[in-house]
């Protein structure tokens, strides 16, 4: 997709509200520096960072989307380890019921880190809480950030080496958590006035393609509306059949980078990897169904 400058957008961004590295206000500084025309913030289980956005205010040209990124428990009928990410676009943050949601999420996520940090004790690595303790006390303390202090500590050498050995699925440190229901879900989102978006489906990775689209038309009539179609890790191949598979079954195209600052450094907002292009209308087609 070729954009002109200023109508790129990124609709997939991380702030230290979750797991990012950056705050709030750092976040919208940068979006204006490259120029963007228009982004989310979709933290993990929480809307404090889009709140602290609308606190500052949004500076022109800029145009904002609230958003959220909730973990979702797949439908039983589908095998996929781990969590369905249920991105939220233009939702009302006052909604009570949402918050709700939010809330047992983020008490869910609190409960979890000690209990990792226990079995990362018991195979002879020495991180505590108080060496997160800014991070606790500025956002949510999560799996990134035990894996940024596997490596600061010299006990792996990337983030990803601390995924595969200790804190992925399966992995000796891993520690399951509870997930809304992908049809409270998606529900919430929807009775909050906002659109619900099945987050970088071409990332579940226990789904073939035919797989994929039967966990998609079940998705459907739970109220899903969008597909997150653009995203640095979809080859084109993916992209492509990503766009037709919206298009055939009528859902909003989205993207956005995925961005989390310092703590994935490969990954650039409004970039991705250096070839992602979101162009400004997909952000008009979301407002128009807004």
């Amino acid at each position: 997709m070729d954009c002109e400058p200023g109508s790129i957008i990124d609709l997939h961004i991380h702030s230290s509200a979750s797991d990012g590295s950056l705050t709030p206000a750092e976040i919208l500084d940068m979006a204006l520096s490259l120029n963007l025309g228009a982004i989310s913030l979709t933290d993990h289980d929480t809307v404090s960072g889009c709140r602290d956005v609308l606190a500052t205010g949004i500076p022109s040209p800029l145009k904002f989307l609230s958003g959220v990124e909730i973990s979702s428990a797949p439908p039983a009928e589908f095998s996929i380890s781990g969590s369905l990410h249920i991105l939220g676009y233009g939702f009302r943050m006052d909604d009570p019921e949402l918050n709700r949601v939010l809330e047992r999420l983020q008490a869910a996520r609190k409960e979890r880190n000690p209990r990792i940090l226990r079995r990362l004790r018991k195979l002879g690595v020495a991180l505590s809480m108080e060496d997160f303790r800014q991070e606790a006390e500025t956002g949510q303390l999560g799996r990134p950030h035990i894996a940024a202090g596997l490596l600061k500590k010299g006990y792996v050498s990337s983030i990803d080496e601390a995924f595969a050995r200790y804190l992925g699925n399966g992995k000796p440190a891993y520690v399951d958590k509870y997930r809304a229901p992908c049809a409270d879900a998606i529900a919430v989102i929807q009775q909050a006035g906002g659109l619900a978006v099945l987050a970088h489906p071409g990332l579940i990775s226990e789904m073939d393609a035919p797989s994929l689209e039967a966990l998609i038309a079940a998705l459907v009539p739970m109220g899903l509306g969008g597909m997150e179609v653009y995203y640095p890790q979809h080859n084109s191949s993916t992209t492509a059949r990503l766009a037709g598979l919206a298009q055939r079954i009528g859902l909003v195209k989205t993207g956005g980078s995925d961005f989390h600052g310092n703590i994935n450094p490969d990954v650039r907002m409004g970039t991705g990897r250096g070839d992602l292009n979101i162009p400004y209308s997909i952000y008009e087609n979301i407002i128009s169904l807004l």
